[in-house]
């Protein structure tokens, strides 16, 4: 299907127009992260205020709350696989228009069962953001994937910065809810046909020049001629396969999760879990132990946050120059981005005044940033990128059961102190910094460890 796309003797303008048509291609991308997350956090911030005025309990509130956190746990990696098969356009568009019927139905919500059921089918099919990644990992070289992956993670952060505001403002006026949440789901389907416009047969011939360049720089004649078979019918499978069996789709997705199971990447799904659930517990109880600690109103602890948030912004737009400043080392940045939270996580509990706070709040926006963006690279590097979509679906399912587990763990660290879940968070780094430690060997050796169906 690629090859039908090229004209006879249009090979050298392709590949002359390659980069233009793959940063075009990136804007686009970018923008669909932008309102994906615009979109998301004009609801979640109103939600359960909503299901209270339904009558729900707390205890009903919270199950329901955790629905999503759940769902997304057990498809993350299915639908992270059922991408790599079927192709990235089409699972792109089938979450993004499901979703907006979740958020649909969110609107219509006058009783508690509607709201959950609306809850559910968000957490099943809510991954466009990974889909998206995966989609920029196979534009890009894995030189520069840290770089796109920074801004495509700073974009989607503006929209989570500006999306409570205008949430907030809606919800002051009767039936501000349902009139938000009408308006998140007409973005998610506006976010659909700019995904259905954007220029696949470009982003298809820039995606081939890129595999044979990156496959002519870095193996052998014969490696090479391997990997171009593979390429090959990767590309061939993802054209197709969405018009195959639906029972075929199931096995080629469970096949390839077995490849991922069996495989030797438990040491960097680890390290992500212990980071992730690490950050959680920074956050779980940020606000109420600044008013036990220091006497700081809840106002103030929010503003604290949207500072980091704008820091976090700026962090991915920053994270060219320093990987450059690394020699694109992603394992050393993580590694030193990694003990730099350790060191800030544990300056916070330990925090004489609120100064120190705010000191800490300002650079810890930048190492997790910057820590976020290299483990899923990392995850790519040394995964392999064939599978980009599976790998990133595994990642994201692994830091599900952090969100699950860190709250009960804050709960837990907080009765005894409220600089617990902090110090817990500072152990837990620890643990994952000596783990990157122990295993440096393999981190430096890109692309060693291969999944076992490749």
């Amino acid at each position: 299907m690629d090859e039908e796309e090229e004209d006879e003797g249009g090979g050298g303008r392709a590949a002359t127009a390659s980069p233009a048509a793959s940063a075009r291609f990136m804007r686009c991308l970018y923008a669909v992260g932008f309102l994906d997350l615009f979109g998301v956090s004009m609801v979640v911030p109103l939600m359960n205020l909503h299901i209270k005025s339904l009558g729900a309990s707390h205890t009903v509130a919270g199950i329901i709350g955790s629905l999503y956190g759940i769902m997304q746990l057990f498809t993350s990696t299915f639908v992270g696989c059922w991408s790599d098969i079927v192709g990235r356009r089409y699972s792109l568009l089938a979450c993004i228009l499901l979703s907006a019927l979740g958020y649909f139905l969110l609107g219509n919500s006058t009783t508690v069962f509607p709201f959950a059921i609306s809850r559910i089918l968000v957490g099943i099919f809510k991954h466009t953001l990974s889909i998206s990644k995966a989609l920029l990992s196979d534009l890009v070289s894995e030189r520069d994937r840290p770089l796109v992956m920074g801004r495509f993670n700073a974009a989607s952060s503006v929209g989570f910065i500006l999306g409570p505001v205008v949430g907030g403002y809606l919800a002051e006026f009767k039936g501000g809810f349902y009139q938000t949440a009408f308006i998140c789901a007409s973005i998610f389907l506006l976010n659909s046909g700019l995904v259905w416009m954007l220029p696949w047969s470009e982003e298809n011939t820039s995606n081939r020049n890129h595999c044979q360049d990156k496959e002519t720089n870095s193996f052998s004649a014969k490696s090479n001629h391997e990997h171009h078979l593979k390429s090959a019918t990767s590309r061939a499978v993802t054209n197709s396969s969405f018009f195959q069996s639906p029972w075929i789709q199931v096995a080629t997705v469970l096949k390839k999760i077995k490849g991922i199971a069996c495989s030797n990447l438990w040491d960097v799904f680890l390290v992500r879990f212990l980071m992730s659930v690490a950050i959680l517990l920074y956050y779980s109880n940020f606000t109420l132990a600044l008013e036990e600690r220091f006497g700081v109103k809840p106002l103030f602890s929010g503003y604290l946050m949207s500072y980091s948030s704008a820091l976090g912004v700026l962090a991915g737009c920053l994270l060219g120059p320093i990987t450059r400043l690394y020699g694109h080392n992603t394992y050393r940045l993580l590694l030193h981005s990694s003990t730099f939270t350790c060191t800030l996580i544990l300056l916070y509990a330990s925090a004489p005044s609120i100064w120190m706070v705010i000191l800490s709040s300002t650079f810890l926006a930048f190492s997790t940033t910057i820590g976020r963006t290299c483990i899923i690279d990392l995850e790519l590097t040394v995964g392999g990128n064939e599978a980009s979509g599976t790998l990133l679906g595994v990642g994201q399912s692994v830091t599900s059961v952090g969100r699950i587990i860190a709250p009960l763990l804050s709960g837990i660290a907080q009765e005894f102190s409220p600089c617990g879940p902090p110090s817990l968070a500072v152990g837990l780094a620890l643990v994952a910094i000596v783990i990157m430690n122990a295993n440096k060997q393999k981190y430096r050796s890109h692309g060693s460890v291969k999944l076992k169906n490749q």
